[in-house]
């Protein structure tokens, strides 16, 4: 989702302002964790990526509506482009969506303990996503809806990561990665959800779902450019 064409930049401000605000008490020991010991994101399936695989970056918010509307239409074209196509999924929590960090949270929490339920737990943000818009949580409390994203996300990968889940939001690593998500995804320019890059290279029409017909016509141009340059070999080696 995007507020409003033409505003990225004070979009992009707002934002980090917005974290610096929320704590600032942290911000010097959030600087020296960067850049972090990792690469920001969430791999699906684990597919490697080769020198001809074609990379796509999805920057999503769990319980953003068009991030939810993107996602069956992207999983589609994944499926059919197998093992073509990569993906990492790098998570901007919205500060409009007022559960977007505790959500986003709690999926670093469950990459941590196991990162083949991490989609999982994705999609059933997804499915159920409403649970979590501003207005049925308005009368709540931070800790409360936090509690609720504690159960509602052990009820979609098992109640035995329960107290795994407990303790993983009061463990401050798994907050630390959750800014360094909405930090990695701001030092990319992306200011709205979802927002897609192939290779690279940023789609048009960022903060819009993209229709499997869509990824179609962004793809297929790459898969069969790929092959015809491996077809030009052949006759050079023959």
């Amino acid at each position: 989702m995007q507020k409003g064409n033409g505003a990225t930049l004070i979009l992009q401000s707002v934002l980090v302002l917005f974290f610096v605000l929320n704590n600032s008490s942290e911000w010097s020991v959030q600087a020296q964790s960067l850049p972090p010991a990792k690469y920001d994101g969430f791999v699906y399936k684990s597919r490697p990526v080769h020198s001809d695989t074609i990379m796509v970056e999805a920057f999503l918010d769990p319980v953003c509506p068009d991030s939810r509307d993107a996602w069956p239409s992207l999983k589609q074209a994944l499926e059919h482009y197998s093992p073509r196509v990569s993906l990492v999924v790098h998570l901007l929590p919205l500060p409009y969506h007022n559960n977007a960090f505790a959500a986003s949270r709690a999926l670093h929490i469950v990459n941590m303990l196991n990162s083949s339920s991490t989609f999982h737990l994705l999609e059933w943000f997804f499915k159920h996503q409403e649970r979590f818009y501003n207005a049925p949580t308005f009368n709540m409390s931070r800790a409360s809806v936090v509690k609720e994203i504690v159960k509602f996300a052990a009820e979609g990968v098992g109640n035995s990561y329960l107290s795994a889940l407990e303790s993983g939001f009061t463990n401050r690593k798994t907050d630390l990665l959750t800014r360094v998500s909405f930090m990695y995804s701001t030092s990319r320019g992306v200011s709205g959800t979802p927002t897609f890059y192939v290779n690279g290279f940023v789609l048009p029409d960022a903060g819009s779902p993209l229709d499997y017909i869509g990824w179609r016509k962004v793809i297929d141009p790459l898969v069969s450019t790929k092959a015809s340059k491996m077809d030009d070999l052949v006759p050079f080696f023959g």
